[in-house]
């Protein structure tokens, strides 16, 4: 049987043909692709209820980027740069995360994605990171992946998965995470002190990173994705 990553999809409207222009379930191609490469079949999940059923078919879990959590979540009030906020991905994300983490399937928080990994254990976000750090450089331009570098905590599951302790890395995100969550291990930092990745310390598959490693060429996290959801005993789907 082939090993099936589940991906968290946008809800968002698009447009696509000559004449439709409707709500849409989507996702960046650069995620599938890279899950694909890495020898797993990606299968979306659209944030509706009931969605985290499907983790009792699934063997690991991506939890995509995307727009902004919302604070409530946080205990915060929305700030004036908080954009693209919905409840139901929020709600339904939530619900996948709880739903993987008690069946033992590996998961990967890719940017929004690390960020909810923080705020389900009780964390907090900066809002506009640029208010924080003083400078526009993990967003420089709009939708483009400009590259900065990170240092990775020597001995972390990041770092082993990553092969080494320094590298640049394809980012794109205003906000970040403030204050650490409950067993939230901070593995990964910018030179301006942001975090940049993290892990859970009493989960051994649960790692974040707030870059966009599919749009870079560095497999090593999809490649330790699919190798740990190919290789790990779960509990029962129930």
């Amino acid at each position: 049987m082939p090993t099936v990553i589940g991906i968290s999809a946008y809800a968002e409207r698009a447009r696509w043909g000559e004449a439709w222009d409707m709500d849409a379930n989507l996702l960046p191609a650069a995620y599938a692709d890279a899950v694909a490469a890495s020898g797993a079949v990606p299968v979306l999940v659209p944030p509706v209820p009931g969605a985290a059923g499907a983790v009792g078919r699934l063997d690991g879990l991506l939890l995509a980027g995307g727009g902004d959590i919302s604070p409530g979540r946080y205990g915060a009030p929305v700030g004036e740069h908080t954009a693209g906020v919905q409840d139901r991905r929020d709600e339904a994300e939530g619900a996948l995360l709880a739903a993987a983490l008690a069946r033992g399937v590996p998961v990967l928080g890719i940017c929004r994605g690390m960020q909810l990994l923080n705020v389900a254990r009780g964390g907090t976000l900066h809002q506009h990171l640029p208010d924080a750090v003083g400078h526009e450089g993990h967003r420089p331009r709009a939708g483009v992946f400009d590259p900065h570098p990170v240092t990775v905590a020597a001995g972390s599951l990041t770092a082993r998965v990553l092969g080494r302790t320094r590298l640049d890395v394809p980012t794109y995100h205003h906000q970040a995470v403030a204050t650490l969550g409950e067993g939230v291990v901070a593995t990964a930092w910018a030179d301006d002190g942001t975090v940049e990745a993290v892990e859970y310390a009493d989960a051994r598959d649960v790692l974040g990173v707030q870059w966009h490693p599919e749009m870079g060429d560095d497999p090593g996290l999809f490649d330790w994705l699919t190798g740990r959801a190919s290789a790990v005993e779960r509990a029962p789907a129930g």
